[in-house]
Parts: structure tokens; sequence; C-alpha cells
């Protein structure tokens, strides 16, 4: 576990926020205000260079309010999103950060949900070295043949077919070189719990 304080310190390198299935308002109010309160330190800061989003926002603020955390901002169609006027939204993207090729969709394409070999696919798919994936609204990370497969759960713990009451959670990840840490951020009851997960880039 990584202690919440002075958090900012922490980050030297480029940070990405990888968060996703908000369902506001139909399943979720708001983000949690601790979640909130940190976010808006990163932007004061302005550590934060990349946001990625699994999508299912349902919410034209939500877009305006990561769009408000930093400039590239990347958003992908959630089985519950209306394609939204005036701005591109895309099944899935592909991106280049910091020497990783970074994959994302929304995880409704993905059958089993969450399932570790149908993720692969897309993985190969997209040609990436980390998928980022939703749907679930349950995060888990796992290295797969040298590849990484990140979930960041959803920000709001908005209910799921399969879960009731999810965990709210997002990642921020922090790219040096060949190495992302990832900072897993959950909240427990009133408690914001970190841990760490890392993935170093094979050659």
């Amino acid at each position: 576990t990584v202690s919440v304080l002075n958090w900012t310190r922490r980050y030297t390198k480029m940070l990405v926020l990888i968060l996703g299935d908000f369902h506001i308002p139909h399943r979720a109010a708001d983000i949690p205000p601790k979640f909130k309160k940190m976010l808006a330190r990163a932007r004061e800061d302005r550590k934060i260079e990349h946001v990625l989003c699994t999508g299912n926002l349902c919410n034209s603020d939500m877009y305006d309010y990561l769009k408000s955390l930093c400039s590239s901002v990347k958003v992908v169609m959630g089985d519950f999103d209306e394609r939204p006027a005036g701005r591109t939204c895309n099944e899935f993207e592909v991106v280049e950060i910091g020497g990783f090729k970074i994959g994302l969709i929304h995880g409704h394409q993905v059958v089993p949900w969450g399932d570790t070999e149908a993720l692969l696919m897309w993985q190969r798919k997209l040609d990436c070295d980390i998928l980022v994936s939703g749907g679930t609204h349950k995060f888990k990370a796992e290295e797969v043949n040298g590849r990484f497969l990140i979930n960041p759960g959803s920000i709001t713990g908005a209910c799921s077919p399969t879960d009731p009451d999810p965990t709210p959670s997002f990642v921020l990840m922090d790219i040096s070189g060949g190495s992302a840490q990832n900072f897993v951020y959950q909240m427990k009851g009133d408690e914001m719990k970190i841990v760490k997960r890392e993935f170093t880039k094979k050659d």
C-alpha cells in the first residue's frame, strides 16, 4: 500500500489518468468527493498529461470535466453512451505514450466480459503493449505473454449486472522509459486506498 500523502511528489515522469464507467446520473450521482479533490490538486499542479477513458460517461458534462483535467483526452464508446455531437468517439483507440503503444476499448465487445483470452484477442488486433478496457466495473491488472491488461474499474462505483456494489476505482499510470507504474486508487468505505502494479516492457 502506498501513502496518499504528498502524492504529487511521487510522479515525476509522464502521468496518464485511466478511468471509466461513470454511468452518471443513471447508476451513480457523482464521482466520490475524495477522488474529485485529489484530481483537482492534479489539475492545479498540471501533473496529468493524458486521460484515457473506457467510456460509459452517459453525460456530456463528464467529458467537459475530463477536458478540464488536461487537453489530451481519449474516450471510447461504451454500450450505454450516445454518440456525442461535435466530436469523434470511436469503438477503440490506439495511442503511443512514452514508448508504449496503448489500446483502449470499453469492454462490452469482450465475451465473456473481462475474459483474459478474449482480451488478448483485442490486444493482438490493436497490436498494443498495454490494453485498457472496462465494462466489468472491477479493477484488474495482469501481465500475459509480455503484454499488460488493465481495467481501471468504475470511478463512481456504479452497479453492474455482475456486481451490485463495486468498489469505486481509477488508475494513475506513471510512465518512465520502458516502465509503467500503475497506482490504483480505491474507495473502501470512506477511506481511499492505493495499491501499485508495475509493468516493464520487454525488448
